[in-house]
């Protein structure tokens, strides 16, 4: 099987199997209580926490884990805009992920305002129209990095200095973008970042928050008070230390693995729309996630071509693995201006570290004949 679908989950690194193992079997205490158990469990979480922190340049105390990307994005939206000292007004982009978009909305019945920003054609952000939604009454802005379904990377630093300039925390869902892209936060602008474990090898289930110290953030849990009063509950100590360890040894391999497969996903690419007639590929050209394509093949359902795919050996998605099966057209797609019918054929590839050229030579080989099938289906 040729797995081309690591934008849904990349397996786990056997580096973080081996790392998480001990926390696993023999260093089980809870990490809040007192004795040698809990102590020796908690000398492991404040490794983790450390780690993360050295790739995310900032404070270990202001990193927070989570259960994952979706609790991530949804402590930041809710706990930054209800804690916020000014205003009740939510600012997110038209083509962030549901567990964006839908914690918004989830506000707006709560009372908040949310307005959603519009995109272009290739899914980057409309700067002018962000700042004339961002004033002073702006509790939160919400862009993501970038997009998980057609891999647009967004411009965060010219979207930093405008909420900067009205005084507006922002948050960014770093979840495709964590193991690809500079996860800096200063150099970034951000105020809130959320990574989720299983998307650069880590563990299923397992994520983290930044938040800066100088943000309030209101819990949305609560309980026990873990995580300095913001998260309360049990600290997954194995999941945070794979967490750790996988968002290390992607940084460190960011910059080469990163060239590497923009090589591969240019192939891809150049060869899809070379081969497939009437193929579009979505999102931006160039300011794209380094392993990700995706494409619509108007007049055949995305789909089908995923089955006649599967059946040459070849796995990949429709788009936001959160959404599969759903009959609905992709939020994303339609608010880059492709009609649903169109929207309804994409077809994402994104690829990982077991990716190699033999592989999109194959997909090459396969595509073709795959979409005149679904074509004829």
């Amino acid at each position: 099987m040729i797995y081309l679908d690591h934008a849904a989950t990349s397996p786990p690194r056997r580096e973080v199997l081996e790392a998480v193992w001990p926390y696993l079997t023999r260093v089980t205490g809870n990490p809040s209580s007192a004795h040698e158990a809990g102590r020796a469990a908690r000398a492991g979480l404040d490794a983790a926490r450390a780690g993360v922190a050295q790739v995310l340049r900032c404070r270990p105390g202001e990193v927070v884990f989570t259960g994952g990307g979706t609790e991530a994005d949804n402590l930041a939206v809710t706990g930054i805009a209800t804690a916020a000292p000014r205003g009740r007004r939510v600012v997110v982009s038209a083509i962030e992920h549901p567990a964006v978009l839908e914690t918004a909305r989830a506000l707006a019945r709560q009372g908040f305002r949310v307005d959603e920003v519009r995109v272009d054609a290739r899914g980057v952000v409309d700067l002018e129209h962000l700042e004339r939604l961002v004033d002073d009454g702006t509790a939160l802005v919400s862009v993501m990095y970038a997009n998980n379904e057609i891999g647009t990377v967004q411009p965060l630093a010219q979207v930093s200095a405008l909420c900067r300039a009205a005084g507006a925390p922002l948050h960014t869902d770093a979840v495709q973008a964590a193991g690809h892209l500079p996860l800096e936060v200063d150099a970034l602008g951000v105020d809130a970042l959320s990574v989720s474990a299983h998307k650069f090898g880590g563990l299923r289930g397992s994520g983290a928050l930044f938040v800066r110290g100088a943000v309030p953030l209101e819990a949305v849990t609560h309980g026990g008070g873990q995580e300095g009063g913001r998260r309360s509950g049990t600290v997954d100590v194995a999941g945070a230390v794979g967490t750790a360890v996988a968002l290390g040894l992607a940084e460190a391999a960011r910059e080469e693995e990163s060239a590497r497969l923009v090589a591969l996903r240019d192939r891809l690419v150049a060869g899809v729309l070379d081969a497939v007639p009437g193929a579009r590929l979505t999102g931006h050209p160039v300011q794209r996630l380094p392993h990700h394509a995706s494409f619509c093949f108007p007049g055949v359902g995305g789909e089908t071509v995923l089955l006649e795919l599967e059946a040459a050996g070849i796995v990949c998605s429709s788009g936001s693995a959160c959404s599969a099966g759903s009959e609905d057209a992709s939020h994303v797609l339609l608010a880059t201006g492709l009609d649903a019918d169109t929207a309804r054929t994409a077809v994402r590839f994104s690829m990982g570290p077991g990716t190699g050229e033999q592989d999109v030579e194959a997909v090459l080989r396969a595509l073709p004949a795959a979409v005149r099938a679904a074509a004829g289906a």
